[in-house]
């Protein structure tokens, strides 16, 4: 499955599984993008991120921590 910006919920699932130990709530935005972006299955442009797309993903992972 390739991974794109607009699969969040793939993505916080992807992370929540190679950082089970992390809060989503203490990452900071320049730490979640440099894991997403090198996530295996990630395959998207790294600078076609923003802040709504990171937060969105933040979300995501803490709602599948729940």
């Amino acid at each position: 499955m390739q991974l794109k910006w607009i699969d969040s919920r793939d993505i916080a699932i992807q992370l929540l599984e190679k950082y089970p130990n992390v809060d989503p709530k203490k990452v900071r935005f320049t730490d979640l993008h440099y894991w997403v972006t090198t996530l295996e299955d990630f395959s998207d442009v790294p600078a076609h991120s923003n802040e709504k797309i990171l937060e969105a993903i933040i979300l995501c992972w803490m709602d599948e921590v729940d």
